[in-house]
């Protein structure tokens, strides 16, 4: 089956979805217009023919759109190639935040504000109990993932965060955690909810939020804090999903999540006129994989549902890797360690160079005579409209 399956489904229901749908947003229409041109030769192609046979290649453009599921192999192994040379020597853990599903509503229609909130409860939780000398005394580095989706394409917001089990102390020395994860689970719970619900009670109380017709009742005060009381009720249980005793796989490890968007085409399993199914893992740890079953518009729903605002930074660095202080931390952290454990491979690197490196793919050698001969003739550029 072809490798754009889900661009074959935006070119067969999009213009109906659109038309039943006429308020999507303007990010969303641009990402779903990226799907439909990436690598289509609507965006331009480059040509090379080999010098020895004379055969000749046109590669289409891509988009290069971050909700393209065709666009994001490249850009992961460049961001883990930057990340490993960042790693220090000490347990890296993977943490998961999740926001409880009665809480939906509201997210979607505050997406810039409530998903900011988000990343800003989770490492404000972290670094407020790392710094606390009863956990770990000192200030890791944490590197946070926003995802929105669970398997089934539906809304499920949740953070992922890798968090070095080593960190800074205030007099300038590392202080490294044991192999476990170093604060208790109901203590990051408990610390998490408290600050989520302590800052959206304060951007209510404000007039900052916005509410749709799926939560409009909520702008009664009485409603609220009865909806707030029983958020409070609830187990908001983060979970520590992974370990790492070789602290060197903890960034590959993460490169699953940083560019991952909600669907690859890898799993979709079988398409007609009207439905598409793909496969889902089972819903609990052991069970068999699942199948998914959608019509293309509501397929296309689903998708388009996790495309975030414009700008949006779905990766953000906090602790000794925040952006203002990360050079002159690794620094004290690599005379401290006596260096750092691992180099970038791929920094200066063109792009058939990478491609060579990573997948074992020349592009300068022809696919009918085997010879590296293969020399770039031009490119086409669709001119603007």
């Amino acid at each position: 089956m072809s490798s754009y399956k889900i661009r074959q489904i935006f070119e067969s229901a999009l213009e109906t979805y659109s038309a039943q749908n006429p308020y999507l947003s303007n990010v969303q229409r641009k990402a779903a217009r990226a799907i439909l041109n990436c690598k289509s030769g609507n965006l331009g192609c480059n040509f090379s023919q080999c010098t020895d046979c004379g055969h000749m290649e046109v590669h289409n453009n891509s988009c290069r759109n971050r909700n393209c599921p065709n666009c994001q192999a490249v850009l992961k192994e460049i961001w883990v190639d930057k990340r490993r040379a960042e790693v220090i020597d000490s347990p890296y853990f993977h943490v998961v935040f999740t926001l409880p599903h009665e809480l939906n509503p509201l997210l979607y229609c505050n997406q810039n504000l409530l998903y900011g909130l988000l990343h800003r409860c989770c490492a404000e939780t972290l670094l407020e109990l790392s710094a606390d000398k009863k956990w770990l005394g000192a200030t890791p580095g944490i590197i946070q993932v926003l995802h929105t989706w669970n398997q089934e394409l539906d809304y499920h917001v949740h953070m992922h965060c890798i968090v070095s089990g080593g960190g800074l102390t205030k007099d300038g020395k590392i202080r490294k955690s044991s192999k476990h994860f170093f604060i208790r689970t109901e203590v990051l719970r408990d610390k998490f909810k408290g600050k989520y619900m302590a800052y959206l009670s304060t951007l209510y109380e404000n007039g900052s939020l916005t509410f749709s017709s799926s939560c409009e009742k909520l702008r009664n005060s009485y409603y609220w804090r009865e909806w707030k009381n029983k958020l409070y009720d609830m187990d908001w249980c983060p979970y520590i999903k992974e370990t790492f005793n070789g602290f060197g796989n903890a960034m590959e490890y993460l490169g699953r999540y940083t560019h991952k968007i909600a669907i690859s085409n890898s799993r979709i399993l079988d398409l007609d006129d009207e439905t598409v199914t793909f496969s889902a893992r089972g819903i609990k740890p052991g069970d068999s994989k699942r199948q998914i079953t959608l019509t293309h518009t509501e397929f296309i729903r689903r998708y388009l549902m996790h495309v975030l605002p414009a700008g949006f930074q779905k990766i953000r660095y906090y602790g000794f890797l925040n952006n203002r202080m990360k050079t002159q931390n690794l620094k004290v952290i690599c005379k401290l360690q006596g260096g750092l454990r691992f180099k970038q491979c791929y920094a200066g690197m063109s792009m058939a160079e990478l491609l060579k490196a990573v997948w074992n793919f020349d592009i300068c050698v022809c696919p009918e005579c085997g010879h590296a001969t293969m020399k770039q003739l031009g490119r086409y550029h669709v001119p603007s409209s």
